[in-house]
């Protein structure tokens, strides 16, 4: 824990008072981390693996709002809100979190000047993020929006999944439809991008990649 700690930069922000209630927990791939509408008792530090964020409608439709890798933070603007927990939360992956209660943080973080800077720092650019990825997708094809998640979810591995309901994803991340996910993942095979079979697709040239995403967003 202590490497984590060093590692995200939480021994330089957080009141040593409350590193004594710091958790390691580990999440096995597919588990629900939080759940919409559910009470928010902690705040979660992503240390190692991938998430995936959802929110879904009154009308039940759920839309996936992003895939997110360490460093980020899961409870954020519950804890300044104090209010339920604003989207599911599931791992993709196997995945590590630092987690403290909203508890503890109140009796020892609560008018810690540098703990407050660094949270106002995390939800500032958490939004500047998101209103990144929303103008992205308004302004740019969906050829150019595919080719960045592609690069961004294939940093150290070229492969990823391709199933139904992982293409179903890509599609409301990026904000389009999964049949044109498929066509466009169809084009990438033909112009030698990409390689796919039903379970995965694999990163063939990732100079290409880059020529056609010119930027790489989801992150």
């Amino acid at each position: 824990m202590e490497r984590y700690m060093r590692q995200v930069g939480l021994d330089e922000v957080l009141p040593r008072a409350a590193r004594a209630d710091l958790t390691l927990v580990r999440y096995a791939p597919g588990a629900t981390i939080c759940t919409q509408g559910d009470a928010a008792h902690a705040l979660r530090f992503l240390v190692s693996g991938k998430i995936r964020v959802s929110h879904t409608s009154a009308a039940g439709k759920r839309l996936v709002l992003s895939f997110k890798q360490p460093l980020d933070l899961i409870g954020d603007i519950e804890y300044v809100q104090r209010t339920p927990y604003l989207n599911t939360v599931e791992a993709v992956t196997t995945v590590e979190m630092l987690v403290i209660s909203f508890e503890a943080l109140a009796r020892h973080a609560t008018e810690d000047v540098i703990w407050l800077n660094y949270l106002l720092t995390e939800i500032t650019r958490k939004f500047e993020r998101k209103s990144q990825s929303m103008s992205f997708n308004l302004f740019y094809p969906v050829d150019v929006r595919l080719a960045s998640y592609l690069l961004s979810m294939t940093p150290e591995t070229k492969t990823l999944g391709s199933t139904v309901d992982e293409l179903t994803d890509i599609a409301d991340l990026i904000g389009t439809s999964y049949r044109h996910v498929n066509r466009t993942l169809k084009r990438f095979v033909e112009e030698g991008l990409i390689e796919r079979d039903r379970r995965s697709i694999t990163v063939l040239d990732r100079n290409r990649l880059i020529e056609v995403a010119g930027e790489s967003i989801y992150e």
